[in-house]
């Protein structure tokens, strides 16, 4: 069952940048965070609408509290950092390499995209975490990208 609005973040160790160890627990305590997740780095929706809006608002979210943005994908920490340089994402965005989609499935969001090739991935989602306890969510249907981007989660901010 996918996480909900109330609980706690699970604590799982992930990959950042340089193949850093990082705690999704550390990352989210005492701090406003928003996590949105992709079902993969330099896929056509991911990389041209879903992380550019983020980046696009990175000081619309600061503005409204937000102490750090991260986006997930189950990829290597290589990747997203590729992906994050392509983008032009720059240090406002913390990228989280879920590699074994470890995350994705403590957080109950990983979907099966063997039928496409993608094996495991996270399902596209954002949520919103207030010192390490989820307060919005907002998990897209499949093949959808409507209720996760920036816009609607600043809206919900």
């Amino acid at each position: 069952m996918a996480i909900q609005v109330g609980e706690k973040i699970p604590d799982v160790t992930i990959k950042t940048s340089g193949m850093k160890d990082l705690s999704t627990g550390a990352l989210c305590a005492g701090k406003k965070v928003v996590l949105f997740a992709v079902p993969g780095a330099f896929t056509p929706t991911c990389s041209e609408q879903h992380f550019p809006g983020f980046i696009e608002k990175v000081a619309d979210f600061k503005a409204k509290g937000v102490d750090v943005i991260a986006c997930m994908s189950v990829n290597d920490a290589f990747v997203m950092d590729a992906w994050a340089k392509d983008r032009g994402a720059g240090e406002d965005i913390t990228l989280l390499a879920d590699g074994n989609a470890d995350f994705a499935k403590a957080l109950g969001l990983e979907m099966d995209g063997t039928g496409i090739g993608f094996g495991t991935r996270a399902q596209r989602f954002a949520l919103v975490i207030e010192d390490g306890v989820v307060t919005h969510t907002a998990i897209e249907a499949p093949m959808k990208f409507e209720v996760s981007s920036a816009e609607a989660i600043l809206g919900a901010l």
